[in-house]
């Protein structure tokens, strides 16, 4: 019709695609700019919600996209942050280095969890996750010549260079941002190939994944084994953040915290652990000024409410809106 404005609904898929990448400029932009403008503390608040999205990553790769459980995550996240505080308090090791380091010692214990764990599904894996969870804290503190005991270790931050004009928080964050967008895309191209196929596929159905060819165990161990890397690069950058390591920061509530976070930011989704991350770092915080009792209320009646109205998760809620808005032509 000449002279009028049709409305039509855009492909869901072209749109998802196009906001995708339209809204991932613009927050890394946003984070770019913002230690710029922000008080220290908040550069710090920003800074552990990046820590938290690299370990919420790696989680979403092991439930998210190979349908497993874990209640143990918080395991993997304290023993990459111990190995990091190891190699540069015992062994004055540059603290570049301890990043690669720690995220292989990671990956190297799921991959030996992995194996007995396979076997295992549901309840039964959740149940031996947990116990890795519970059991880690007073094996910490067993080991006092080496890990400090129930002291903890306490080390030097790393310090920005003079080239880079950058105070300590900002130099932190920067430090942790540019990791992190490694490990998104590095969890980005892993998803893209054959291994994200194969896990998708296991998710989905076991027993139509295992006709098709796809190795059930070896892909299982694999996405344990992903998950722990990960979780112990998040670690190794705590460590680097906060500069103090100790067994009860890793009790079972981390592991717990982490799950929660995860399934509020959205299964399966690339945004999931960034979302999921806003709310692990920031809702106890806001919550502790209301009272000094109401974060955990206020913690548990979100993650209630947030089922509530978008089972899938925020990423979920959020891309249903993007769909539904119309194009002019």
């Amino acid at each position: 019709m000449s002279g009028s404005t049709q409305v039509t609904m855009v492909p869901a898929r072209l749109l998802t695609f196009r906001w995708r990448w339209v809204a991932a400029a613009a927050s890394l932009a946003a984070a770019v700019y913002a230690p710029f403008q922000l008080i220290p503390f908040h550069v710090f608040q920003l800074t552990m919600v990046l820590v938290y999205a690299v370990a919420l990553l790696g989680l979403n790769l092991l439930v998210g996209h190979a349908g497993q459980i874990s209640l143990g995550h918080g395991a993997f996240f304290a023993v990459g942050a111990y190995a990091a505080a190891i190699l540069m308090e015992r062994w004055n090791l540059p603290y570049p280095l301890t990043l690669p380091i720690a995220a292989a010692v990671a990956f190297v214990l799921g991959l030996a969890f992995g194996v007995p764990a396979m076997r295992l599904r549901g309840l039964y894996l959740a149940l031996v996750t947990l116990a890795m969870a519970i059991f880690l804290v007073p094996l910490l503190k067993r080991f006092e010549e080496v890990t400090g005991g129930s002291m903890g270790l306490t080390l030097a931050k790393p310090a920005p260079p003079a080239w880079s004009g950058l105070a300590e928080d900002q130099w932190l964050y920067f430090l942790t941002l540019g990791a992190a967008v490694a490990a998104f895309l590095l969890a980005g191209s892993l998803l893209r190939s054959r291994v994200g196929r194969a896990l998708h596929a296991v998710r989905d159905n076991e027993i139509a994944a295992e006709v098709m060819g796809v190795r059930l165990s070896f892909y299982k161990t694999l996405a344990f084994a992903w998950s722990a890397m990960f979780a112990g690069a998040a670690g190794c950058l705590y460590t680097w953040v906060i500069g103090f390591v100790s067994p009860d920061s890793f009790t079972v509530n981390l592991s717990i915290t982490l799950l929660a976070g995860l399934v509020v930011g959205g299964l399966g989704a690339m945004s999931g652990p960034v979302l999921g991350a806003l709310f692990v770092m920031f809702v106890p915080s806001i919550s502790q000024e209301i009272n000094d009792a109401a974060p955990g209320v206020i913690f548990g009646l979100l993650i209630i409410a947030v089922m509530y109205v978008a089972p899938t998760g925020l990423a979920g809620l959020a891309g249903r809106l993007i769909r539904k808005i119309p194009r002019k032509e």
